[in-house]
């Protein structure tokens, strides 16, 4: 029979972390529309903060690797590492929530231990937390779902979970950092907060931790970085729908013929 404790185990359950409800976020519909993710807040439709780094950022490192790995590889790396990583952020909502959950396939097991590695070394910092996956928005700009805000260390902090299938360098995840810059300013814009901190909190299925921490100045620095991604991304929308606006007249026209 099983001891209360392996029961408590099994369930993952541990001490809830205490829940303030200083913040109150909206409700968004997601959906993904020609390749993009798009989220229906208050009547408004707003492009995804991934969608807006996915199309402004440099693509040639992942071609150059899909060509090295064969396309078939590269989608089976790519939906493997996709479909561990959800199952860690479930892991860690359930946890920071205080509620039961358990998933005894292969994966769901590897992504248990990868989750418990980020609650021993990236959570127990975490004194309260305000959300937990919840929907951030900057009005008429961008939206998106961030997976914890809490106060860390003393300090309201954005953090984002991340499976990795080896170790990283800091310079090879500025989109993270950008991520995170976008979903503190839509916070305290929104909310009249004052984020001071984002914590990228990463683990590999070998277990291997890693934390990157962007604060103050450097936060900022990412801020502006953000801003000029998403006057990009905007110059891309309005070129592709001049081009769709060119190509339809040119249909017509043929069509006239």
């Amino acid at each position: 029979m099983m001891s209360d404790e392996d029961i408590k185990e099994y369930h993952n359950l541990g001490k809830a972390i205490k829940h303030n409800d200083k913040y109150t976020y909206v409700d968004a519909t997601r959906t993904e529309e020609h390749g993009s993710r798009l989220y229906d807040i208050l009547g408004a439709r707003l492009p995804s903060v991934t969608t807006i780094l996915g199309k402004t950022k440099d693509q040639q490192f992942i071609k150059d690797w899909k060509a090295k790995v064969g396309e078939k590889e590269a989608d089976r790396i790519k939906n493997l590492s996709s479909n561990r990583g959800t199952a860690m952020h479930k892991f860690l909502e359930h946890y920071i929530l205080g509620t039961g959950y358990d998933d005894l396939t292969g994966l769901g097991q590897e992504a248990k231990a990868m989750a418990e590695k980020v609650i021993e070394y990236g959570l127990t910092p975490v004194e309260e937390w305000y959300g937990s996956e919840v929907t951030l928005y900057y009005p008429g700009l961008y939206a998106g779902s961030t997976d914890l805000v809490c106060l860390h260390d003393g300090v309201e902090t954005i953090v984002d979970f991340k499976q990795s299938n080896r170790p990283k360098k800091k310079e090879w995840i500025e989109d993270y950092y950008l991520q995170i810059a976008a979903y503190a300013m839509a916070h305290d814009y929104v909310h009249g907060s004052k984020i001071r901190q984002g914590l990228i909190m990463m683990c590999t299925p070998d277990l291997y931790y890693q934390e990157f921490r962007i604060t103050d100045h450097e936060l900022r620095s990412y801020k502006h970085k953000f801003l000029k991604r998403l006057d990009m991304y905007h110059e891309l929308i309005y070129d592709e729908k001049e081009r769709a606006k060119v190509e339809l007249r040119a249909t017509d026209f043929t069509n006239n013929e």
